[in-house]
């Protein structure tokens, strides 16, 4: 027997027996190759998805799976025929290559290129420190680009006035954007499956800080809008390479606070926005809200070039093209060069399967509209801010975009939570001897969506009518944006991390699913949330969402509070 960390892997003979295929290629049953001792490090958990495999352009009706992209072993291969594996779901189906017992005797002669021991072009093995400026940059760049939607609110008089337009109107301005970071990741994730991660970080970024000079330059309103869709377009990089870039470098056992960095981010981002954008436009005019932006943009850019190759296929792919011509030996190759999708099939996989799932998963679309539910309503914070500070208050815009500063308060103290529900969540996995349920993830959820409602009803009775103005009021609906920041972001990041492991198959098209809902209601909440505010009312108004949030909640009340109740137990314990 040889160790692969958290499971044993049988050595066995080349058998052409097809009666034994299924037993040998059973989920969990890692089989080697004459000469290779495949492992795994030791703080890396083989049942958990691999967010780096490529899952879109990759064949794996025909192929099935393999741990090739982060297995190492010292020959540097793992026999074809021996490595593949079912895709994990409900049914055990072995892969079509592997049914085939011509097709399964030509692969004994293939070699999947893996790591080698301690390899040095593993991104797992780079420096701890440069891994943590990796993961800085990736926070950052999702905080640059979400950033830029919501800093055009810091100013919408100054829209409004010079174009003539209504509030509507304006709004589109980040409701456009927010729509072209829903259809970008579609497009950027498979072509970085195939091309690799490090080319669009650096081209899309620029050509989004170019879209940014129209934006600042617009003569009308037209021009603005459809910049603004433009640079939520190419600016959505990011947000389809920054996760995948840090589950590259660090092992599925390790990241739970660069992933909590990362869930924190696409929030952090938009409430900055308001505040920074607030004062430029009070003092220098709102074209200069967009300068400011392009040169934020382009200092992350300079850092994301700095970024290198991180995605473990496209590397072992570059090294599989160099020893086939080194050697001579043809059967040197990877499993996405070997059971590489058509154009037609991945244009199915990226623009099809996620509205597919959407229809035919309902727990995927729940879970997706509630997380989105709460994105929406960070974007409603952003025109109901305004109503309550500039015209309740009498504030200035400066002033109102510091009102934000609380939802930072919360999206911080999150940061501190989620690292102990992951460390909760491989405790759980380790009681269960190895293998947690997806709804292990689910703890967070139960904790953060109490905050939500919490947060909005605080914020429409401490509001102006039921709370005039006058000394230090603004504290009262200020104050909300702590439990809302808070909630969001631990209920984001457990709703994320279900969504992956409940669906270890099709990882890439769930999670395009959920950016695909998460665009549409984040895009909608702005056409219509100041009318709501202006016509039931700063209290009335927020209880219509604080109602939706505990609608949400009541419906596994039962359930969160025993399990909130037996891991705050747990927690005061240890």
């Amino acid at each position: 027997m040889a160790s692969t960390g958290h499971e044993t892997a049988t050595v066995e003979p080349f058998d052409d027996d097809a009666a034994t295929a299924v037993e040998k290629h059973a989920p969990g049953h890692v089989q080697l190759a004459p000469g290779s001792h495949p492992h795994n490090p030791a703080s890396h958990d083989p049942d958990r998805p691999d967010i780096s495999f490529p899952f879109q352009t990759t064949n794996t009706v025909e192929g099935g799976f393999t741990d090739e992209y982060r297995v190492t072993s010292k020959t540097g291969y793992i026999t074809a025929d021996l490595a593949l594996r079912p895709v994990p779901s409900r049914y055990h189906r072995l892969p079509a290559v592997l049914a085939d017992p011509e097709k399964a005797f030509r692969l004994k002669q293939v070699k999947l290129v893996t790591w080698y021991e301690n390899d040095p072009e593993d991104p797992r093995n780079w420096n701890n420190a440069y891994k943590w400026y990796i993961t800085f940059v990736c926070a950052l760049s999702v905080v640059a680009i979400a950033f830029a939607t919501a800093i055009i609110a810091g100013d919408f008089g100054g829209v409004m006035e010079e174009f003539q337009v209504s509030e509507v109107v304006v709004a589109l301005s980040v409701s456009l954007m927010i729509i072209g970071f829903g259809i970008g990741p579609l497009i950027l994730a498979p072509l970085s499956e195939l091309h690799g991660r490090r080319p669009f970080w650096v081209v899309p970024f620029i050509i989004y800080i170019i879209f940014n000079i129209p934006c600042a330059l617009a003569k009308n309103i037209g021009t603005l809008l459809v910049s603004r869709f433009l640079c939520g377009l190419f600016g959505s990089g990011p947000f389809a390479l920054a996760g995948g870039a840090i589950a590259d470098i660090w092992d599925n056992n390790e990241r739970g606070f660069a992933v909590a960095l990362f869930a924190a981010a696409p929030y952090g981002g938009p409430v900055l926005g308001p505040i920074v954008g607030g004062f430029i436009g009070e003092t220098v005019g709102w074209r200069w809200i967009f300068w400011v932006n392009m040169m934020f943009a382009g200092v992350v850019a300079c850092l994301c070039a700095t970024i290198p190759e991180t995605y473990a296929p496209a590397i072992l792919l570059k090294r599989a093209k160099r020893l086939r011509a080194e050697t001579g030996d043809l059967h040197i190759t990877t499993e996405q060069e070997l059971f590489k999708k058509s154009l037609e099939e991945i244009i199915v996989e990226t623009a099809i399967r996620p509205f597919q799932m959407i229809a035919t998963e309902p727990i995927l679309t729940l879970m997706s509209m509630y997380a989105s539910l709460i994105y929406g309503l960070l974007y409603a914070f952003f025109f109901s801010f305004p109503i309550v500070f500039s015209e309740g208050y009498g504030y200035n815009d400066g002033i109102t975009g510091l009102m934000f500063c609380s939802v930072l308060i919360g999206v911080g103290l999150a940061l501190f939570v989620t690292p102990r529900l992951e460390r909760d969540y491989l405790r759980r996995a380790k009681e269960k001897g190895g293998h947690a349920d997806p709804e292990d993830r689910l703890i967070g959820m139960m904790i953060g969506c109490w905050f939500i409602p919490i947060g909005m009803f605080i914020f429409g009775w401490t509001s102006p009518p039921t709370v005039m103005p006058g000394g230090g009021n603004w504290v009262g609906p200020c104050s909300a944006g702590i439990p809302f920041g808070f909630g969001m972001v631990v209920l984001y990041f457990s709703a994320n991390a279900y969504i992956i492991d409940a669906f270890p198959g099709y990882v890439a098209s769930a999670l395009a699913a959920k950016i695909v809902i998460r665009s549409g209601l984040g895009a909608a909440t702005p056409l219509f949330i100041s009318a709501m505010f202006h016509n039931l009312g700063n209290g009335w108004a927020a209880s219509v969402w604080g109602f939706i949030s505990f609608a949400l909640v009541s419906t596994y009340s039962r359930s969160s509070v025993v399990f909130v109740d037996e891991w705050l137990t747990l927690a005061w314990h240890r």
